[in-house]
């Protein structure tokens, strides 16, 4: 092996040399590392195909063999990937990040080495095109096929491309192809070019004054190659986005690669024009409805350096980039940022620290940041800069509350003879939509509850409808005429009378289908749409709403939080927010936080054009502090006496803590296992280990779930604890554990 003298007289390892034993790092949730031994020279970082109990994965080596084996029971790797390598800053990365989330670093390395076809030939398969001239019904299915060639530019895909991409069966497929609707094609994709974009500035945008500094800050970072933490802080509407994109063409002339991470990738559909507007040309997108051959070509396309912009969700900080020289995190307050099935991590604060290791700029854009961002403003960690106009000088919409104390709904009926049915929008709130579609105005009414009910109730004994599966109750949707679990998706046929006592059931609660309902009786000749995840499933659903509010084909869009996130719609004019006391109670204590920056998001969707907005809040508390807040514009006031709350609770960003989740299939083994490690709890100064309690939602998908809460001070350092107390307890089969830091998330 070679050395090579690193600073202050420290030494590391740079290249091994056949024969050598090394630590290979491999991508499974348990991995810390195993040794083998190499068949030819490599470097730390060297990509190798390596097999652990018969199995084969693809690994990186990490360092030196440490194991102290005998060289008898040492493997051989398989063979030295001819395929580049990881940086030594990336692997720091890896190992960093597995210390702070408490995730094994194979775990980590997971999320990187996820497309294990990059280092394989393609595979081959039936590939098939979609026929877009063959005249046929386009039904829901259908349209979910088309939207997915679409969102792939029409490129050939294999049927379980199209079944995992569109959401679709098999039998949807076959019946395509039968009727000519999917076409078999011989070819399949090859390796090429096809997504290294050249992008130049199109000088068809001026920043404004405040603008330019702003970007000129960010530059300067960028050409100094330095760490440093930016908030671009701006109103809704006030051009954060042109400032990034100026600072993403500054990375990009001097050869760095460019990450521009989206909380959605939804929030793509009005971005992408923007960017191409800019730039000449479109991004690379990164999400996870791609194909396997477009997810392993932009993945080697990146890993080879040919790709340097790409637009994603927090999937996309996992690629592995090559001299990686910007990051931007937009929303950054967005809780989607916030990952919780593959491993517990904050996209985040992981794209920070993988900025902090390798020295280069991260931007934070928000018009609401987040408490923990602003705190670390207010300790000169960050720096802050601020936008405070809207760009083109549209203006802020006014916000006003309705009390729907002293405004209660007026019922309606669904026909003439028909019975009386309880409203949700007060009459203040219709008369401004009358007013509105009187002056050929837009308007959005924002719930954020899918469905048509969330409680089917019997009126007499008092049953709902529960999913058998999960503690929660079942979901009524009207379009589908099902009961849905919006925890596992389960679905069952409406109870025509209660299954306990044959009495009636009723509908109890209003989501955006009741809205809607309501809206087609008092406004009949409105044109109305639906926006959420039931109705936008891709891309390209979503582009076809925003053309349809862009040309005026829609009066009244009624929708969930996906409306809250970053369009603009010039002809809106009004925002009605029906039930804003929604998330404001429960056991969360970031409810105020979130709650604020959801109806602050929707409010700015008013009046983005040259027309004024305004908001009208539905509420039950127009006295609640956050309520007053939002109408009086006092966002840093309202965020500055949360923050004070949270000092004076220990709560994060002025304590820690990590969530223990526990789960089994079988009650009593978890229950066993819970106590035993109530058991073994370690004392700990200033801080304390609570529980175990059944989590909120105790049960899902047939697993039931116990939770620990490990509170500490700021400067506690709870990860090494954690581990070493989980250690000391034998973990039984069928029995899994979830740690959380700093859990946003207490379901």
């Amino acid at each position: 092996m070679i050395i090579e003298k690193k600073k202050k007289n420290k030494y590391f390892i740079t290249m091994f040399k056949s024969g050598d034993i090394v630590k290979v790092l491999i991508p499974n949730v348990i991995n810390h590392g195993y040794d083998y031994r190499l068949n030819a020279d490599a470097d730390i970082g060297s990509y190798v195909r390596v097999s652990v109990m018969n199995r084969q994965y693809i690994g990186i080596i990490v360092g030196p063999g440490d194991s102290g084996l005998d060289l008898s029971k040492i493997k051989p790797i398989i063979s030295l990937c001819d395929f580049g390598k990881m940086s030594k800053s990336d692997i720091d990365w890896i190992y960093k990040m597995s210390t702070w989330t408490l995730m094994a670093p194979g775990a980590v390395l997971r999320l990187i080495i996820n497309v294990p076809d990059a280092f394989n030939p393609p595979h081959t398969e039936q590939l098939y095109i979609y026929n877009f001239d063959v005249d046929c019904k386009m039904t829901h299915a259908r349209q979910s096929v088309a939207d997915a060639f679409q969102s792939n530019d029409n490129d050939a895909m294999g049927e379980n491309d199209i079944k995992n991409i569109a959401h679709v069966s098999s039998s949807v497929i076959k019946t395509m192809i039968k009727n000519g609707i999917l076409i078999p094609s011989n070819t399949r994709e090859k390796i090429s070019n096809d997504f290294v974009y050249q992008y130049k500035d199109m000088g068809n945008v001026v920043l404004n004054e405040g603008q330019s500094v702003a970007a000129e800050s960010i530059s300067l970072a960028i050409d100094k190659n330095e760490f440093k933490v930016f908030l671009l802080d701006g109103i809704t509407g006030s051009g954060k986005t042109q400032v990034y994109f100026d600072s993403a063409l500054r990375a990009y002339n001097k050869g760095k690669s460019v990450l521009l991470m989206m909380p959605e990738i939804a929030l793509t559909a009005q971005f992408m024009d923007r960017f191409k507007k800019r730039f000449g040309a479109q991004p690379v997108v990164w999400h996870s409805n791609l194909t396997a051959a477009r997810r392993r070509e932009i993945w080697r396309g990146v890993a080879r350096g040919d790709i340097k912009i790409v637009v994603g969700t927090r999937s996309a900080l996992f690629l592995p980039w090559q001299n990686l020289g910007l990051i931007v995190v937009d929303e950054e307050h967005d809780t989607s940022y916030k990952q919780e099935d593959m491993g517990n991590y904050h996209a985040r604060d992981m794209a920070i620290l993988r900025a902090q290791i390798s020295g280069f700029p991260i931007v934070l854009a928000s018009a609401t940041p987040s408490i923990e961002t602003l705190y670390n403003v207010s300790l000169g960690k960050y720096s802050r800069l601020r936008l405070n106009s809207r760009f083109g000088g549209a203006q802020l919409p006014s916000i006003e509350t309705i009390d729907m104390r002293n405004s209660r709904p007026e019922s309606y009926k669904l026909t003439p003879d028909g019975e009386d049915i309880s409203g949700n929008l007060s009459p203040q709130l219709c008369e401004e939509i009358q007013k509105n579609l009187d002056d050929k105005k837009q308007i959005m009414l924002f719930i954020n509850r899918r469905g048509f009910s969330p409680i089917v109730q019997c009126k007499k004994c008092g049953w709902v409808a529960e999913c058998p599966d999960c503690s929660m109750s079942l979901n009524y949707h009207k379009h589908l005429n099902k009961l849905v679990c919006h925890m596992c998706g389960r679905t069952e046929i409406v109870p025509q009378k209660c299954p306990q006592c044959g009495n009636d059931v009723s509908m109890r609660g209003a989501g955006l289908e009741r809205i809607e309902q309501e809206i087609s009786v008092k406004f009949p000749n409105a044109k109305t749409a639906l926006v959420s995840s039931d109705t936008i499933m891709s891309r390209q659903a979503l582009e076809r709403l925003v053309h349809k509010m862009e040309t005026g084909e829609i009066d009244i869009v009624i929708g969930t939080q996906i409306l809250a996130k970053g369009h603009h719609f010039p002809n809106l004019t009004l925002v009605g927010v029906v039930d804003a006391d929604m998330g404001l109670f429960g056991t969360d204590f970031r409810a105020g936080e979130h709650t604020f920056q959801q109806l602050f998001q929707v409010a700015g969707r008013a009046g983005r054009g040259e027309f004024p907005g305004r908001v009208l809040l539905q509420t039950y508390q127009p006295e609640h502090p956050v309520i007053t807040a939002i109408c009086k514009g006092n966002r840093d006031e309202f965020m500055g006496q949360d923050m004070e709350s949270r000092k004076m609770a220990q709560m994060p960003p002025f304590g820690q803590l990590i969530a223990v989740i526990v789960e089994s299939d079988k009650e009593s083994v978890l229950k066993k296992y819970c106590e035993n490690l109530a058991n073994e709890a370690p004392k700990l100064n200033g801080g304390k280990i609570m529980g175990p309690i059944p989590a909120q939602i105790y049960q899902i998908r047939n697993w039931y779930r116990m939770r620990f809460l490990i509170s500490g001070p700021q400067r506690a350092n709870l990860q090494p604890i954690v581990r070493d107390w989980l250690n000391k307890v034998k973990q039984p089969i069928n029995t899994r554990v979830k740690i959380d830091v700093n859990p946003q998330n207490f379901m």
